[in-house]
């Protein structure tokens, strides 16, 4: 049995998105200027028949007249979408120093663009506070939900919840790589002295620089240890297919393919922005074949009476958090692609914050360490350690480097590898300048 015609009409969208982005168009079209537009119309249209879907999979599994087939068919229809609303993070409970906590979200800080949420446990049990810095890249910061759990165990664990560009009034201003650094010194600020800082995959550079900036001012603030995992620090070693499509393409071009308008029928209308869901369509059209095969394999599993089993759930769970998609302010965004991707500008001395220059060298008091993974095709092995050459005035017995074997990027940060070969070295680290 086959997806739903519907459903493979999805895909074929998805694809043709994302070949027009990859082949380089130099003329801007009124398609360029209105998609995001079509898209968010389309998506409308749509919802009342993936909410069939949702009512005739609950109607048809009470025991009606038809097919599990039929069911099968509902359901994988109506999870085949993207949403723009942050999943759950779904933590209720946490197993620390041998005591079962019950955990509640709470915001500590709040801006237009991102909250600082603290996940506090129902006592007090005197753990070190990490600030746990997710990237602005296309998803929620509930992609980092193992990273959380696994974190809690041992620390006082604080994240920052980026919020979807869309949804952000333009009387906000812009958000840039500026605003982004300095959202997480007022982060930290904010948490007092004694805090550790985790970057995972593209903030690294900015929490690097936000260390740098604290430490020279001097900041009482400065974290204790930094730990910068699977992040694009000097993309100049040995380069991967992003870093290559990165420089291929001249910041004229990813303006004007990339940046969209976002539509009135939202709240940040006339934002400029990077749509998730452009970002989601390219991921989807590289390995559309793929995907696709996950979600027939869901409906065998649903049609042979397994929909609430393991793997339909995992498979479930999966794609209800990589069809979540958050936009990125422009700014931001092109920042990043210019300052990161193509001029290298931390690596080469060159980075600054607020017409000032960011100095890693006064990096002192920070304990440094670095991760990276052995199978990482997005920050390949080397990007992140060269952190470790940028800071020389940390003393040696607070830099540590680990390469963790048999893991690609996402696997740096969750699964089993993260759980029992890196969180212990990360909580060694932390524990180590804690005392």
């Amino acid at each position: 049995m086959h997806l739903a015609e519907g459903t493979q009409s999805m895909s074929k969208q998805h694809a043709s998105v994302a070949r027009n982005l990859r082949e380089g168009m130099t003329a801007v079209t009124l398609g360029d200027l209105m998609l995001y537009t079509a898209f968010d119309t389309q998506q409308r249209l749509l919802d009342p028949l993936r909410n069939l879907g949702v009512d005739a999979s609950a109607w048809l599994g009470r025991g009606g007249v038809f097919s599990r087939s039929a069911i099968a068919t509902a359901e994988v229809f109506s999870r085949w979408r993207l949403t723009h609303s942050r999943p759950p993070f779904g933590i209720d409970t946490v197993e620390s120093n041998g005591l079962t906590c019950q955990i509640t979200e709470e915001t500590v800080m709040s801006t237009p663009f991102g909250t600082l949420l603290r996940f506090r446990k129902d006592r007090d049990l005197n753990q070190a506070p990490v600030l746990l810095v997710a990237p602005m890249s296309g998803h929620f910061a509930t992609l980092l939900r193992d990273t959380v759990r696994t974190l809690l165990q041992d620390h006082d664990v604080y994240i920052t919840d980026w919020h979807n560009a869309r949804d952000v009034p333009l009387q906000h201003g812009v958000f840039g790589l500026d605003d982004y650094t300095d959202h997480l010194i007022q982060f930290l600020t904010t948490m007092g002295p004694g805090a550790h800082m985790i970057a995972i995959c593209q903030p690294c550079v900015a929490a690097l620089a936000a260390t740098a900036l604290m430490a020279q001012d001097n900041h009482p603030a400065q974290p204790r240890s930094l730990t910068l995992m699977a992040g694009p620090i000097d993309c100049r070693i040995n380069p991967t297919a992003v870093n290559e499509l990165a420089t291929s393409k001249s910041m004229d071009w990813f303006e004007k393919k990339m940046v969209h308008t976002v539509p009135w029928t939202q709240r940040g209308a006339g934002r400029r922005v990077y749509p998730g869901f452009v970002q989601v369509s390219a991921f989807l059209s590289m390995n559309m074949a793929r995907h696709l095969k996950a979600f027939e394999d869901m409906h065998k599993l649903i049609t042979n009476g397994e929909g609430d089993g393991e793997k339909a759930s995992s498979v479930k769970a999966f794609y209800e958090e990589y069809f979540a998609v958050a936009d990125l302010p422009a700014e931001f965004y092109l920042e990043t692609v210019s300052k990161v991707f193509q001029t290298y500008d931390l690596p080469r001395g060159a980075l600054t914050f607020r017409d000032g220059m960011v100095e890693p060298s006064a990096i002192r008091k920070t304990a440094l360490f670095t991760v990276e993974g052995e199978r990482d095709d997005i920050c390949a092995v080397g990007q992140t350690v060269a952190a470790q050459d940028l800071c020389p005035n940390v003393r040696p017995y607070l830099r540590t480097h680990h390469v963790q074997t048999g893991v690609g990027h996402y696997g740096v940060f969750s699964g089993r590898r993260w759980q029992n070969e890196i969180y212990p070295r990360v909580r060694d680290v932390i524990h180590q300048v804690a005392l």
